[in-house]
């Protein structure tokens, strides 16, 4: 019966990616059926996945006849990986179920994103890993260029899979330095995890795994590539990028680093993610504060987020180095609740991104506004993803991170003093992007659903289709769930705690998380139980002593004179936006780390009132990728047309360096 959910699960990806290519016969107005397809084999891989994790695991590989020569790709199914099916699925799940009568073209690719992020969890051997890996990476991208007659989706779509080819570029490198000589062509993970590696092995293989799966994770220096792509993707594909993608790629580097390179790994391990992490959480959420296009706000704080799970791997990487299985245990837990809370509360939120886009037909803050009262549901669907964003106690972000605060105020008894140095600096990074995300949150709520609407669009928003209506209140509810019973979902990531640390988490209870016995812990029904206490107390208060009745008076307009008779939904100037909101820290932070400007718009003729601030985003780091993307873009299109010029006898020489090249590669593979 263990092997059960193995079973299921890896019919399910192969049905999805059978999907796929069964697509290609549909007619667009019958895809509808495809995402139907798509959400009820999500739903099954999501009750799979519980099963495996309630009912347990066992040892059990299944193979399958594909793959390199003289060897087939391994499939098999562990605590940690069953866990990471969980936001996959739950992702998949709502996605496809709220596109099914919106305006969202849908992809064909979309299902087999989903079955090579299934394959790529369900992988038991390196080619396998890699394959689906990049079967994802390739169909993602796909997704992303669906309206390829943008500008800014081709210069994302160029971005984005320079660096899927980046990704693959380091982690192939890092899974053959993986396997122990004479391994080749058994690359399974039972195979690299017989022989671990120390020194400058080691070493290479920590930064080319962190590279690799940091970049599809969106670590910071590499993140570039996702606060362009995820905007410009459908709604629905977003919401599984950010909700999804970015949990594989953390899959992938704990797989690596926490199970097959070995387990006595030295302590500095934790530091490069400790000090990526960091930079991710910091600069991930002032770039949230920052940005004026509501997607583009979501995809940063996917940057933050990322950034706060790696502190916790960094955490509990160098707890495991110094031999304290229990704190390793506990930023590890914390890690994990936060991955599957950030995947809910993320994936809700950029599916309501997507109603309010469609229902005013714009994404810029600048633009919308009053959608709390055309668009009710979206609103309550958008503050409960906010709740999360800002990481407010009871909502689905703020226990994971709780957790994680909780293990760095352990983790000085780890190393010496530049590691403790490190650990309080951290955690100061770490306060400081809790406060900036909840800034964003505030920003992008108060901007584009409250307040007075700023365009006759706006006015005039369209409520979201019933189905995804109800997917949102869905997710809401979830995310609500998920705040209270913290806890429970802690139970849940215990098989895959015990997998890389070897202990099991006992900080964990259904109404309390306490990482001492004898400290107060964390308990959300506690909290929530006080706060309705206190808040029928101040209504019955309000009730008895306040004044009964109400008293209408015309808006206070901020010394502003009244609204000219050609803005009848009043003059935007007298509320604040989203640019001045964030004017403050872009004059403070932009022009000297970020290298944000600031550009003054002229009024038009007629027109009266103050000149308007627009702040554009220019990252340094961009200039790093997208000029040599271009330049090598350039050189192998000339190339190719140098190809097409030679001669028989040139072109069969090119085709036999080629070969020779890759049997010099293999036997160098085989010595080593």
């Amino acid at each position: 019966m263990s092997a059960l959910p193995l079973i299921l699960l890896s019919a399910l990806a192969g049905t999805l990616c059978l999907l796929a290519a069964l697509s290609a016969c549909l007619k667009p107005a019958q895809r509808y059926y495809l995402m139907q397809a798509t959400a009820v084999l999500s739903g099954l891989g999501l009750l799979a996945a519980l099963a495996a994790i309630i009912l347990g695991t066992d040892k059990t590989i299944l193979p399958i006849p594909l793959g390199l020569p003289g060897t087939g790709m391994k499939l098999a199914l562990d605590g940690l990986s069953a866990f990471f099916a969980l936001p996959v699925c739950l992702s998949g799940l709502a996605a496809a179920t709220w596109s099914w009568r919106s305006a969202e073209p849908t992809a064909p690719a979309f299902p087999l994103f989903l079955g090579a992020m299934l394959g790529t969890l369900l992988a038991a051997d390196g080619f396998t890993l890699i394959f689906c890996f990049e079967l994802m990476s390739i169909s993602s991208w796909s997704l992303v260029l669906t309206r390829q007659s943008e500008a800014t989706t081709r210069e994302a779509g160029l971005l984005y899979i320079g660096m899927a080819a980046f990704s693959a570029a380091c982690l192939v490198p890092a899974l053959a330095l993986l396997a122990p000589p004479g391994a080749f062509p058994d690359l399974s993970f039972a195979a690299l995890r017989a022989a671990p590696h120390e020194g400058w092995n080691a070493t290479l293989i920590l930064f080319l795994a962190l590279a690799g799966a940091g970049s599809k994770a969106g670590l910071v220096p590499l993140h570039n590539w996702l606060p362009l792509a995820h905007p410009a993707a459908p709604s629905h594909v977003s919401a599984v990028m950010s909700g999804a993608m970015t949990k594989v790629a953390l899959y992938v580097l704990i797989r690596i680093l926490f199970d097959l390179a070995g387990p006595a790994q030295p302590l500095w391990w934790g530091v490069p993610l400790l000090v990526l992490g960091a930079a991710s959480a910091a600069l991930g959420a002032l770039r949230a504060v920052i940005e004026a296009d509501i997607k583009s706000i979501l995809a940063s704080s996917t940057v933050e987020n990322i950034g706060i799970a790696t502190i916790g791997l960094g955490v509990a990487l160098a707890a495991r180095g110094a031999d304290l299985p229990g704190l390793a245990a506990l930023a590890l837990g914390g890690t994990l609740l936060h991955v599957l809370g950030h995947a809910a509360f993320k994936t809700l939120a950029f599916l309501a991104a997507g109603a309010a886009q469609h229902g005013a037909a714009t994404r810029r803050l600048d633009r919308l506004g009053g959608l709390i009262h055309r668009m009710p549901v979206t609103t309550i669907a958008m503050l409960a993803g906010g709740a999360g964003l800002a990481a407010l106690p009871l909502g689905p972000g703020f226990a994971g991170e709780w957790v994680i605060f909780q293990a760095l105020f352990a983790a000085p008894r780890i190393g010496n003093l530049a590691m403790q140095t490190l650990l309080v600096v951290v955690v100061a990074v770490l306060a400081l992007s809790a406060a900036l995300a909840a800034a964003a949150a505030v920003r992008l709520i108060g901007v584009a659903f409250l307040g007075r609407p700023r365009t006759p669009r706006a006015a005039a928003a369209d409520e979201a289709a019933r189905p995804a209506r109800a997917t949102m209140l869905a997710l809401a509810g979830l995310c609500l769930v998920l705040g209270l019973l913290p806890g429970p979902v802690l139970q849940l990531a215990a098989p895959a705690i015990h997998l890389l640390t070897g202990t099991a988490p006992d900080f964990a209870g259904v109404l309390l998380v306490a990482p001492q016995s004898e400290a107060p812990g964390y308990s959300a029904l506690g909290i929530a139980l006080l706060v309705c206490v206190l808040a029928g107390a101040l209504y019955l208060f309000g009730r008895r002593f306040f004044t009964q009745g109400e008293r209408r008076a015309s808006a206070w307009d901020c010394g502003f004179g009244a609204p000219p008779p050609w803005l009848p939904f009043g003059d935007p100037a007298t509320q604040y936006g989203g640019t001045s909101m964030a004017q403050p820290l872009a004059r403070a932070l932009g022009r000297t780390m970020l290298g944000v400007r600031e550009e003054v718009e002229p009024t038009a003729p007629g027109e009266t009132g103050p000149a308007r601030y627009t702040l554009h985003w220019r990252d340094p780091a961009e200039a790093l990728i997208l000029a040599p993307l271009a330049i090598l873009r350039d050189r192998l299109a000339a190339l190719s047309d140098l190809m097409q010029t030679l001669s028989i006898r040139r072109t069969l020489g090119v085709m036999f360096s080629v070969l020779v090249f890759l049997l010099a590669l293999i036997a160098w593979l085989e010595a080593t």
